[in-house]
């Protein structure tokens, strides 16, 4: 069925072509040319990350945190259950066990008060997932951490311009871990079709880091002229994009504040427009807790049953609005539930269930929210 509003609409700013062409002529067309070390200069200077690696995915660059950490079998790591499976992948190749938390009751996000009861002395590491682009509480993730020395990497594979209000002040998200892990999937507020990127917060990591993603040689300091010849030195995989998919990305990251204007004000009409129907108590909207900004990445509502929400879907598609759900909470699925530990995680089953997505995308027209939100309406009071 086609929908005359889509779910996600990939934007192209025009100069993606013209990027594509300057770097096929540049010569250097594979990992770690022109326009890769452009788009590193762009994110270490205008966030302030202390070094960033540009990756195939962000599922990459969670598994290179993976290998970073050193995360070997029987190592334990705490993670959200409602989340991709990316999140758990990546430690679960590296033989860890995998301690699911619960997401909060006002927000998809782990519960943060519930991670410390699963800390034990196995546990190397907690992954918080920023869903949507609100920050997880940063401050009570890194203070369990400093207790129990634990490494903090954090998921922000949907938190680009995403910002952490704690005691630091403003810190962008992906800088308050140890590691932060971003994606640029076709989805995301920037794109490049595929790709990822690793924050490497903490100097220890810079140097392995690069060699790990280049397959474990020291290529880079062979290219930087450092050492006379490369090797093999470390465990690694090809971690690294082509600079093709750093060209795209480029042309998008030169117009990121444009595009951020325009999905934050998609993001507020939908809020304001829906305000009334939560009163009523048909469902819940987002909840942005004070310590989190939101990026414009994803508006989502919460209805009170499976039920009504498979209605919904229904009813928006009869009028040619894709919607979809989310996760499936990954402490349930086929091939993780034998190992679950038993606990209750209501809340991730909640949203499982419950938490239905609406199209936000840059050409998006605020008429076209209005039109989505008067559907919405319609269904909860009973209209055609």
């Amino acid at each position: 069925m086609s929908y005359s509003i889509p779910f996600n609409k990939p934007y192209l700013t025009g100069k993606e072509a013209h990027y594509l062409y300057q770097a096929v002529l540049s010569g250097k067309i594979s990992g770690d040319g022109i326009f890769t070390k452009k788009c590193h200069q762009f994110f270490e200077k205008n966030f302030g990350f202390k070094k960033v690696l540009l990756t195939t995915s962000c599922t990459d660059a969670l598994e290179l945190a993976a290998l970073l950490l050193n995360i070997q079998p029987g190592d334990e790591v705490i993670l959200p259950s409602y989340t991709f499976v990316s999140t758990a992948n990546a430690f679960a190749l590296r033989g860890a066990m995998l301690r699911f938390v619960d997401s909060r009751p006002d927000h998809p996000g782990m519960d943060e008060g519930k991670i410390e009861e699963v800390i034990n002395e196995k546990t190397k590491a907690i992954v918080p997932v920023h869903y949507a682009g609100v920050a997880t509480d940063m401050d009570m993730v890194n203070d369990l951490a400093a207790k129990y020395n634990l490494s903090v990497v954090e998921d922000a594979a949907q938190a680009i311009d995403a910002y952490y209000f704690g005691r630091n002040g403003k810190t962008p998200l992906g800088a308050c871990g140890d590691i932060g892990c971003f994606s640029f999937h076709e989805t995301k507020n920037i794109m490049a079709g595929e790709g990822g990127m690793i924050s490497l917060n903490q100097e220890k990591y810079h140097g392995r880091a690069e060699i790990l993603r280049e397959k474990g040689t020291n290529r880079s300091s062979f290219f930087r002229g450092e050492v006379d010849k490369y090797s093999w030195v470390d465990i690694g995989s090809s971690f690294l994009p082509s600079d093709i998919i750093a060209a795209f990305l480029y042309a998008q990251i030169e117009n990121l504040e444009d595009i951020q204007t325009k999905r934050k004000a998609i993001w507020n009409r939908y809020n304001s427009n829906l305000e009334s129907l939560e009163k009523e108590g048909h469902f819940k909207r987002p909840f942005v807790p004070e310590f989190s900004s939101q990026n414009g990445h994803m508006f989502y509502i919460v209805t009170n049953s499976l039920e009504e929400r498979t209605a919904l879907v229904e009813f928006l598609k009869n009028k040619g609005i894709y919607s979809v759900f989310h996760y499936l909470s990954l402490h349930s699925a086929p091939y993780f539930i034998a190992n679950h530990d038993g606990r209750s995680l209501d809340q991730s089953d909640r949203y499982t269930d419950c938490l239905l997505r609406l199209p936000l995308f840059y050409e998006l027209e605020l008429s076209q929210v209005d039109q989505i939100t008067e559907v919405i309406s319609n269904f909860f009071k009973g209209k055609s």
